[in-house]
């Protein structure tokens, strides 16, 4: 069994998992295990993987594992996967290895535009969402909604940098608990809001907390504390290279937005 570290770019895929007809970063993965004769039915043996981030967001330590033969080092499978997509680290697994299930943690970091924040209020909302919680009315899951939650925050210009860790997380979590920060920290929702939110009672409809948008969320880790991932550099410096260059063409389009609105 082997495990991969896997980074991507999530804005072009319809979230990680697999789904008919439309683009996944699952799907490429299985495309390209196709393409390098290693897979052959519906998924390699011993498949699995430590979440299924939604569409549009982005991971640098997404992590695969499966019964791989030694070739399959992180450089081939990029040979075959799309650019947007780049493994860059493998470590051998034992042969009952889950990704899923074997995570003892999984960590987040959501970039936060907002430069009308008021960053003690952001502090004291999260100091509220701190520890082990139920978040019922953060997910429309309706069981696993109990978590041990780490949070953290840095303002880094109009950026407000949070980093939220759990064991796991439920669906959508991590971005309705950036709306709900967001709403405090800028005024829009009273510092009481996430007491209510985390009361046992569930949220009408109109005091419902939306998911933030998903683009400027990463998976940064998932944690195996028996694996010991060996980077390979020459699927790392593919990865810096594509990435790099993403980050110049951005940099550029912000530039260039920058020069229209201050002309206007």
């Amino acid at each position: 069994m082997d495990a991969y570290r896997i980074a991507y770019d999530g804005r072009p895929y319809h979230g990680f998992q697999r789904q008919p007809d439309v683009p996944t970063v699952e799907g490429a993965l299985f495309d390209a295990l196709r393409d390098l004769d290693i897979l052959s039915s519906d998924a390699p043996p011993g498949y699995a993987a430590a979440g299924r981030t939604d569409a549009g967001v982005s991971a640098v330590a997404q992590t695969v594992a499966f019964d791989a033969p030694d070739w399959l080092s992180p450089a081939a499978f990029n040979g075959e996967l799309p650019a947007s997509v780049r493994a860059w680290a493998r470590a051998d697994a034992p042969a009952r290895f889950h990704a899923t299930h074997h995570a003892t943690a999984r960590e987040y970091v959501y970039y936060l535009y907002a430069p009308d924040i008021d960053a003690e209020r952001a502090r004291t909302a999260l100091d509220a969402l701190r520890g082990e919680r139920d978040f019922h009315n953060l997910t429309p899951d309706d069981e696993g909604t109990v978590r041990d939650l780490s949070a953290s925050m840095a303002v880094d210009g109009d950026y407000l940098v949070l980093t939220f860790r759990a064991g796991g997380f439920a669906r959508q979590l991590v971005r309705r608990l950036v709306s709900l920060v967001r709403a405090v920290a800028t005024g829009e929702a009273a510092t009481e809001k996430t007491e209510r939110v985390l009361a046992s009672d569930p949220l009408p409809g109109h005091e419902g907390v939306p998911p933030a948008p998903a683009h400027p969320l990463v998976l940064v880790d998932a944690e195996y504390p028996d694996l010991a991932f060996a980077v390979d550099e020459e699927a790392a410096a593919s990865a810096r290279a594509v990435f790099g260059g993403k980050r110049a063409e951005w940099r550029t389009r912000a530039r260039v937005a920058g020069e229209v609105t201050d002309r206007l």
